[in-house]
């Protein structure tokens, strides 16, 4: 773990996150993902956790919980016992409505440890700044969202966009995004609401996006 040793006692970085959906087959994307990718990872990652720590880094280890039910410890996948089990911070993606998000959150806050959500917003899927938030702040949960401005990642592309090119029109929702390229905020009533919720009343119009 070269990265981790070289940056182990970095104060920007906030945490590693040694495998992103260690047991996502992806196969709509990826058709010629491995048939037994799940059981070859759930070998390989408690490795990747112990590799990780032996560069003694001063920030936190994860890997997001992202599927299945995590609020009762005989459904959890054997991924998930190892996530949950090796991660310092638990950290989660969610993609759902304010009510999942909230339960998802209920089930992880028994561990005792701190909890982020590191994936999340998908407006057309019910995912929402509006929804997610408020719950985020209630129960004391970090939240990082993809992006900031739509740009050259697509991110306001919907997942379909993999298959349906969106070429001669535009999603009717983005999926993601908050700032156009024009640094208009793509619905001013998310960029109020943020800064709400961080202290930060003032409101962010088109040319202010750096105003306190």
């Amino acid at each position: 773990m070269g990265v981790v040793g070289a940056f182990a006692k970095d104060d920007r970085v906030l945490g590693w996150d040694v495998w992103n959906e260690p047991d996502n087959g992806n196969e709509s994307s990826q058709p010629n993902e491995l048939k037994n990718k799940a059981a070859v990872v759930a070998a390989i990652l408690p490795k990747v956790f112990a590799w990780a720590r032996e560069a003694h880094p001063t920030q936190p280890l994860t890997s997001g919980v992202w599927t299945g039910n995590w609020t009762d410890p005989a459904e959890e996948s054997a991924m998930v016992k190892i996530q949950l089990a090796e991660s310092d911070v638990i950290s989660f993606h969610n993609y759902g409505w304010p009510e999942e998000f909230e339960a998802k959150i209920v089930g992880l806050k028994k561990y005792g440890r701190p909890v982020i959500c590191t994936e999340y917003m998908a407006r057309g899927a019910g995912s929402t700044f509006d929804g997610s938030l408020p719950i985020a702040k209630k129960y004391n949960v970090g939240a990082i969202n993809w992006g900031l401005v739509a740009g050259k990642t697509q991110t306001y592309l919907p997942w379909d966009s993999w298959q349906k090119p969106y070429v001669l029109s535009k999603p009717t929702v983005w999926f993601h995004e908050v700032f156009r390229q024009d640094d208009s905020p793509y619905r001013q009533r998310e960029v109020d609401l943020m800064r709400e919720l961080t202290g930060r009343g003032t409101k962010v119009t088109a040319g202010s996006a750096g105003a306190e």
